[in-house]
Parts: C-alpha cells; sequence; structure tokens
C-alpha cells in the first residue's frame, strides 16, 4: 500500500489500481496531506480531526448556505426564548446513521454534552462551553439550554467540526466514524489510503459518486504532480501553479471565497515574545499589501491589520495598519534590542504556499532589523510535531465566525490557543459580547476585542485569500464555495 509519495517520484500503482477501477465506478480521487503524521482521527471534535474525511461521513445540524448563512441540515428549524438561553431545535425525521440506527434528539444531546468532557482536550469545548445542557423534548425535538444568553448559537453549530455522532458512540468513533453523512468508511488508514463508499440510504438522496478515495500525500509539490499526472481528481493550488493547467482542457481551476489565511504565530509564553512590544515589532514592518500581491495576486485576497475575522463578517473591525519599520526598530530598542533581533520561524511545505509565506516575510521583516532563521519541518505531523510547540511557527486557519475564533483562537487556556495568548481583559470583553442581545453593541465589542489583538496580540495574519484548486475537467458539482460546506453528494462525472 502506498505510504508516502515525494515530489517528482513516480507515483505507486496504489493510485493506478484506482484510476482502472472507475472504469466501472465513478472514482472521486483526493489526497490528504498527513499533516497529523497519521494520528488522524474520524472523532469530529478530536484535536486531530480527519476533517477531509469527516466532511463527507457526518452531518451537521445547521450548514452555510451559499450567502454564508445559517441553513437547515439536521435541524429543519430553530427558533430562541426572549433572553437566548434557550434555542429549540425541530430535527428532521427519518434520517439514519450508517449502521442503520435512527437520528433522533438524543443523538443531538450526547453529541453537544460530549464536546464539554475534558478528558478529550477539544478545541470546541471553548466555543460552546456556554451549553449547559441539551433536553429531548421529544425524538424530533431539541432543547440547548445556555448558561448566558447567546444571539449566534446557530452561527456556532454551523463548525464543521459539530457533526451528529450515535447516542453512546464515542469510545470507538475515533475509528468506526459512524455518521449520516453521504459517505461510509469502507478502510481507514491516513498514512496509506482511506476508502469511502455512497451511503445508499443518505437522507438527500444517494450521492453520485459511487467511491471516494484518499491518499495520504504529505508534500504540496507531490500532490500537484499527482494532480498533473491524472492520478487525482482534485486538489489545492498556489498562485505560481496555475500556469501548470492554463489553456489545458483536462482541467478546471476554481477560485473560490474561502477566507482561510496564513499566518506567523509568536508564542507569549516564550521569550523574547513575552513583550508586547516585541510581538508588534514583529508584525508592523510588512507592507501587507505587497506580500498579498506577492502571494496569490491582485483581487485574490483582502489585507487586514492581524483580526482573524473574515473581511464580509458584520463584526470584523476596520483597522488600519500601514508598513512602520521605523515604528518596529523603535519598540524592539524599547524592549532592550537597540541592534535588531534574531528569530527563528519552522514553517513547512505542507499547504501550498507556506514556504514561501515565511520567505517573504524574511524579506520583509528585515527592513526593522528582524533577522529570520527559516527552519523548514517535515510536513509529515508538523500540526502535531511543531504547532505550538516552537516559539515562532507558520499556521493555517479556515473562515469561522466572529465569535467562534476569537474565542477558540486567543481565549486565555482554549486549546487551541496557538500563540497562548492570556488577557483577562480580552476575555471579559468577549464574555460581555456574548451576553448582550443589542446587535450594534455587540459588534462594537467584538471590534474591541480585534483592536486588542493587532496592539498586543501574538499573530500576524496579514490578508486573507481566496482559494485556489483544480479539478479534472469531467468532475461537476462542485461550487466555487469554501470545501468545508460543499454538498458532496452533487458531485458527479460528466465527460466533456
Amino acid at each position: 500500500m502506498l505510504r508516502l509519495l515525494i515530489a517528482g517520484a513516480v507515483i505507486s500503482s496504489a493510485i493506478a489500481v484506482t484510476a482502472g477501477e472507475a472504469a466501472a465506478e465513478k472514482v472521486f480521487r483526493r489526497a490528504n496531506d498527513l499533516s497529523y503524521g497519521g494520528k488522524e482521527s474520524l472523532d469530529p471534535i478530536s484535536p486531530n480531526r480527519f476533517y477531509e474525511v469527516n466532511d463527507m461521513v457526518y452531518s451537521r445540524l445547521v450548514r452555510q448556505d451559499d450567502n454564508g448563512e445559517p441553513a437547515p441540515e439536521l435541524a429543519t428549524s430553530w427558533t430562541a426564548n426572549e433572553t437566548a438561553t434557550e434555542w429549540t431545535l425541530k430535527l428532521q425525521t427519518g434520517v439514519t446513521f450508517h449502521d442503520g440506527s435512527a437520528f433522533d434528539a438524543a443523538d443531538v444531546k450526547y453529541t453537544l454534552e460530549r464536546i464539554k468532557d475534558p478528558a478529550l482536550e477539544s478545541p470546541l469545548a471553548s466555543v460552546l462551553d456556554f451549553i449547559s445542557r441539551v433536553d429531548v423534548v421529544d425524538p424530533a425535538t431539541a432543547r440547548i439550554v445556555l448558561s448566558k444568553p447567546h444571539a449566534g448559537l446557530p452561527l456556532l453549530l454551523m463548525d464543521y467540526r459539530v457533526r451528529m455522532i450515535p447516542e453512546g458512540s464515542g469510545a470507538g468513533i475515533a475509528k468506526t466514524g459512524i455518521g449520516t453523512g453521504p459517505f461510509k468508511i469502507e478502510s481507514y488508514d491516513p498514512e496509506g489510503q482511506t476508502v469511502l463508499i455512497a451511503n445508499d440510504a443518505y437522507w438527500e438522496g444517494r450521492p453520485k459518486l459511487d467511491k471516494v478515495v484518499f491518499t495520504a500525500i504529505p508534500d504540496s509539490e507531490a500532490r500537484n504532480q499527482a494532480m498533473l499526472a491524472g492520478q487525482l481528481n482534485y486538489n489545492t493550488l498556489t498562485l505560481d501553479q496555475i500556469a501548470q493547467y492554463k489553456d489545458n482542457p483536462d482541467f478546471t481551476v476554481q477560485n473560490y471565497p474561502a477566507g482561510g489565511w496564513f499566518g506567523l504565530v509568536f508564542r507569549t509564553d516564550t521569550a523574547p515574545f513575552t513583550d508586547w512590544r516585541v510581538r508588534k515589532a514583529m508584525r508592523i514592518p510588512v507592507d501587507r499589501a505587497e506580500m498579498m500581491k506577492l502571494m496569490v495576486g491582485d483581487g485574490n485576497g483582502v489585507t487586514g491589520c492581524d483580526q482573524p475575522v473574515k473581511a464580509n463578517d458584520p463584526f470584523r473591525a476596520q483597522l488600519a495598519c500601514p508598513p512602520d519599520p521605523e515604528g518596529a526598530k523603535k519598540l524592539l530598542a524599547e524592549a532592550g534590542y537597540p541592534d535588531g533581533i534574531d528569530i527563528e520561524v519552522h514553517t513547512a511545505d505542507l499547504e501550498p504556499g507556506m514556504v514561501r509565506f515565511a520567505e517573504v516575510y524574511q524579506q520583509q521583516a528585515a527592513k526593522a532589523g528582524i533577522r529570520v532563521k527559516l527552519t523548514l519541518a517535515p510536513s509529515d505531523g508538523y500540526w502535531d510535531d511543531v504547532w505550538m510547540k516552537v516559539p515562532v511557527a507558520m499556521t493555517s486557519w479556515s473562515a469561522r465566525p466572529a465569535d467562534q475564533i476569537l474565542n477558540e483562537a486567543y481565549r486565555s487556556g482554549s486549546a487551541w490557543n496557538e500563540s497562548y495568548y492570556a488577557n483577562p481583559a480580552y476575555d471579559q470583553v468577549l464574555d460581555k459580547a456574548r451576553a448582550t442581545l443589542d446587535l450594534p453593541a455587540a459588534r462594537a465589542l467584538y471590534q474591541e476585542a480585534q483592536r486588542i489583538l493587532f496592539e498586543e496580540g501574538g499573530t500576524f495574519i496579514p490578508y486573507r485569500q481566496n482559494g485556489l484548486r483544480v479539478l479534472t475537467a469531467d468532475v461537476q458539482g462542485l461550487k466555487p464555495l469554501d470545501e468545508d460546506f460543499i454538498r458532496w453528494h452533487l458531485v458527479d462525472f460528466v465527460p466533456k
């Protein structure tokens, strides 16, 4: 079985066998990046979640529609009481899990309450910690009781990890992957191949694909070569790679408004980044517009001032951050580094553009006397072995609602607080934002939280980028939307 692919190498026959099967079956071939080093879990709330697969085998209560708004999935409707401390959800009926058991409100109760189990160390715990309990009103009705008001609960339920699992299944879900999604697990090997088969009983109709095969390819250039060789049907791209597919009728390139970002994380609990002046100096000398142009091209992203909130979010703060290398030098001098500073940045060829991002930052930061040593870490296991371990590392996030990302990545003690930022005043601002039902007041508070992060946070986020991906020309049904929300049962092969 295929275990590893190296850029430029001949691809193993393990994929070729799959290609041969496609003549009789509709087989969709993808790669998984092995970013957790083989620890990829089918448990949707695991820190090491196998997200590429989990998107296809589980369903959420609420999904995102084409306009980015909450839309029904397993919940057909939701209503709040006057104080937004209780939310009542009506559920789809006639839905079954892959093991044949019926989906009902008891599964909702089990799934949501399990997220808070401290033994699981789920990053979602800090996002949904205000859920006190879930009551089963009847099999088709669940009531979510909150410890404090929250008017934006449906937005948080859209999270790609809030996937419904059967009541009592937690002990084995990491390997069974039993959900209500359009595909079922046939075989599971995150270091080799993981095979999904169509769920004939899927509640939205049987998928048009018969099988989806994931092959572990940790290196981004190796994935690109496999795509060019016709051994994959789908892959993400960098700006530089688009030229390799231009005017080629065998492929279709899509630009989609994902709203994700690359960034650099400076651990605020590790010297010299314990000093807010050093942290801010790391971020302000960069010409963000120039960096975005070099990385993703004009019109393929939106610059920002280290806000983790996407550009079209109603709670995004409008900040200005022109390049200020002289200001950065002054801050470094005040912090005890009058001659500049040496830092080491860890990156990996895990996702397209990660290495290039670090190189551009190195060039830009030099204007402020910041001397950057780049260390290329193995792609295999990067999120387990490097991220949140070293003082400075590359990071990558997909788009999330303001409340979710501001709590999940920056609240004191959160499992995915990658910069180890701990500021009680910041936490209090978020608590006030969650508690108010007045929209303008909540917006002002979320924006204040973003201003605090720009002044003293430990994450450099120069821009949010659109996504670039390539498909074989015969793939139909993938709309140019964020891939976390694609309805995979609609994907089909249509010969051209």
